[in-house]
């Protein structure tokens, strides 16, 4: 495979951590012990400022070097757009990758934290009937078991104002479109200590050019083995999503890193990455009659000519 695939770039960076990444502590900051219950405190490796550059012209940029679920990117998208913070429609969907967090929360309301092992067979048993509750009984769904004002929260209601981030940003690009002040803020100081987890893609900014629209999006903290992969499908996607409706051109995703770690019980996950050749990027089709940002559903969106290498497995950690 020519080194100019996209893919490389994000191979590189996973092989320029692995060589000269500083071992630090995770530096996940848990003022609540009940917060880290089940979650494994595990070091990292990680270097301080990066970028990569995807042309979405050149295909969509979804990793072949793994198998990734787009079903799980594509509902969590519409999640955060939807400015819902609460599990449920993920659960309903069968999406997990938010489930952690709010189960910590439920064990801790119930003093389940202290008796169930993290892990265990118990543990494990718990969470499914606590997910289940959440899929079907309406009551248990209500009592918010969310991450708080995180993500979807700060793009559409900012620290609880009324603040339409997303809603200014179509208007600005179809209205003023050379503005430099085009941009959603996730991070939320006001707010952060009142959140599960502080958002980690922080901020984001779009640029257009010659009909083209392209993002840049900065990230504080990235896990480059299981979370960047995703993040950079996201925001790939929402920046095609956001073209369309405003007429324009898929130009380029560019993503910023200001700490980007491999954690160490991933080591062997990503030789075994690097040992493969990236394939051919898959390509993104979306509904050409979808004119409204929020009128996006899941079957508005097909990935074609996707094949990827076999996944890799890879416990989650903070």
């Amino acid at each position: 495979m020519d080194q100019s695939h996209p893919e490389y770039q994000y191979l590189d960076l996973l092989k320029r951590v692995m060589e000269t990444g500083i071992v630090r502590d995770n530096g996940t900051d848990i003022k609540d012990k009940n917060y880290s219950a089940g979650v494994q405190q595990i070091g990292t490796s990680s270097i301080f400022g990066c970028q990569m550059r995807f042309d979405l012209s050149k295909g969509f940029p979804l990793l072949t070097t793994k198998k990734m679920y787009t079903r799980s990117i594509i509902h969590e998208l519409i999640r955060f757009l939807s400015g819902d913070t609460n599990l449920r429609y993920l659960a309903q969907n069968d999406v997990h990758i938010w489930d952690l967090r709010p189960f910590q929360t439920y064990l801790s309301k119930t003093w389940l934290a202290e008796k169930l092992p993290a892990y265990s067979p118990e543990w494990k048993a718990e969470m499914a009937s606590f997910i289940e509750k959440i899929k079907t009984d309406d009551d248990f769904a209500a009592q918010r078991w969310d991450l708080w004002p995180v993500y979807g929260y700060q793009w559409r209601n900012f620290n609880g104002q009324g603040v339409d981030q997303i809603k200014n940003v179509v208007n600005a690009i179809k209205t003023n479109p050379y503005s430099r002040r085009i941009l959603v803020v996730a991070y939320n100081p006001a707010q952060a200590d009142s959140m599960a987890l502080p958002p980690c893609h922080a901020l984001f900014q779009f640029y257009v050019a010659q009909w083209k629209l392209s993002c840049q999006m900065y990230q504080r903290s990235a896990d480059l083995f299981l979370g960047v992969p995703f993040n950079i499908a996201s925001y790939a996607l929402l920046t095609m999503m956001i073209a369309q409706v405003c007429g324009l051109q898929p130009g380029e995703f560019i993503h910023t890193i200001g700490d980007a770690h491999i954690y160490h019980n991933h080591f062997d996950q990503v030789k075994e990455q690097l040992s493969r050749e990236p394939k051919p990027l898959p390509t993104m089709k979306i509904n050409p009659d979808v004119k409204d940002l929020f009128d996006f559903k899941f079957e508005d969106f097909t990935i074609e000519g996707y094949d990827p290498r076999p996944a890799i497995k890879a416990p989650i950690t903070m």
